[in-house]
């Protein structure tokens, strides 16, 4: 009877703000145009994701999807394909995305109909470069020694303040001909980031502005390092740029947390005025 009711809900909702459905073929049929990008978006629980999902999609939870929009979807005015097991949620969650302006929002039909596949979802990206690797062990080593040792972290600020290798240096890839500049010379050079992906990325870039350095990266990163039981070092004393490169929220602060926070409601609260004098943002009005 819940259910129900909540589907009736949804209809209403699908009527009042013009929500669109597609079919498993003509979703093919967007998947395969390569001048758009679709985004294919499951927006139930993770662990419903997790137990069976359509294959390709990824997990956005339709409330977040809708209040922190840019984490899930990186290209404007994209396609946006939600999915769901009663076209409920994802006709919600549509819903709210056109009142956003969003201009191209579906909900899948039957979305999760045929072979589902279960666990998270594989993040399609080129295979890293083959490049020269130390063993968190070898790099623990190596710091209690004399040799002159760099360690580059590629971490996003949050995280590197969170947990990093002792005596690590962080760093913005975007930045690092101007950031290392700031890192004495040292006979190696140790790039690493969470996974060691994106170190491995970024090595050569490291090792065209490092010459006389041998670089390598951290194999599995510094959470691999954290895993061996070696101790992590906390803080920002050796930042190389401006901990700009995520937007931090007012409880991240540590300095004035209150003060922070004051800021980010007096900028919610001119929104409104900022969205009427940006002629490059509207708001479809709905009855």
């Amino acid at each position: 009877a819940g259910l129900g009711k909540a589907q009736a809900g949804a209809a209403a909702a699908a009527e009042r703000f013009g929500v669109k459905t597609i079919t498993a073929p003509e979703l093919d049929v967007f998947l395969n145009d390569g001048s758009r990008s679709t985004y294919v978006l499951d927006v139930r629980t993770e662990a419903e994701f997790l137990a069976g999902h359509r294959p390709g999609s990824r997990h956005a939870p339709g409330g977040q999807l809708v209040q922190a929009t840019d984490e899930y979807i990186g290209t404007r005015n994209a396609r946006v394909v939600l999915v769901d097991g009663e076209q409920v949620r994802a006709v919600m969650t549509a819903s709210w995305l056109i009142q956003l302006g969003w201009p191209e929002v579906y909900v899948l039909e039957e979305g999760l109909a045929g072979d589902l596949v279960s666990g998270p979802h594989a993040a399609a990206r080129p295979d890293p470069p083959e490049v020269a690797e130390i063993d968190p062990k070898a790099l623990a080593v190596i710091h209690t020694s004399e040799e002159a040792v760099a360690v580059i972290d590629l971490a996003d600020s949050l995280e590197f303040r969170a947990g990093h290798v002792p005596k690590a240096w962080w760093a913005v890839r975007s930045r690092l001909a101007d950031g290392l500049k700031q890192v004495p010379e040292a006979d190696t050079v140790v790039v690493t980031s969470p996974d060691g992906a994106l170190a491995r990325y970024a090595a050569a870039e490291v090792a065209a502005l490092c010459p006389d350095s041998m670089v390598m990266a951290l194999e599995g990163g510094t959470t691999a390092y954290a895993r061996t039981g070696l101790p992590l070092e906390e803080g920002l004393d050796r930042a190389t740029t401006e901990t700009d490169d995520i937007w931090w929220k007012p409880y991240d602060r540590g300095d004035d947390i209150t003060k922070a926070a004051v800021a980010y409601l007096d900028w919610e609260v001119a929104l409104v005025e900022q969205m009427e004098r940006d002629g490059t943002v509207s708001f479809r009005k709905f009855d």
